[in-house]
């Protein structure tokens, strides 16, 4: 829900710099919980999609994040010489696949616990009524964009 605002009023600032502050300052507040496991919050995001997805190509595996192939491999490289990932075979000779191992899901399960105290704290701090409305709003915000993006004209 959007303030009832004067229409005609403009926002003030750059959206983009206001976005980067409330992500740096998240940002923040994730890393310093999820550290605890050993992890950094991208670590833990990428161990979480192959688990839910694997295995898979990494060309769909970057597809899935919204994560180009050269910032994947080096996403990569530190989670497979853990030996939390590793890449097999595929289908073909010519394909892989990055599959998580057992190292791999017991690493993702203790950052989750300390995800989840890092979205228990926002959650708190925030107020469980601003988080949902800020996924929403996010949520609404990447559709309209992902629209354009595919040439799509209307107005949203």
């Amino acid at each position: 829900m959007l303030p009832s605002a004067d229409a005609s009023a403009r926002p003030q600032g750059c959206t983009n710099f206001k976005l980067r502050q409330l992500l740096r300052r998240v940002a923040q507040h994730y890393d310093g919980e999820v550290g605890k496991s050993g992890l950094k919050t991208t670590q833990y995001s990428l161990l979480t999609h192959v688990l839910k997805l694997g295995p898979l190509r990494p060309g769909d595996l970057a597809r899935a994040m919204t994560m180009d192939a050269s910032t994947l491999t080096r996403n990569l490289k530190p989670l497979l010489a853990a030996g939390y990932l590793e890449i097999g075979p595929g289908e073909d000779a010519r394909s892989r696949l990055v599959h998580i191992t057992d190292a791999g899901r017991a690493k993702r399960a203790e950052a989750q616990r300390h995800w989840r105290v890092a979205q228990e704290s926002l959650n708190e701090r925030l107020g469980l009524a601003r988080v949902k409305a800020l996924h929403a709003l996010i949520d609404e915000s990447l559709a309209c964009l992902a629209g354009a993006e595919e040439g799509d004209d209307d107005d949203h």
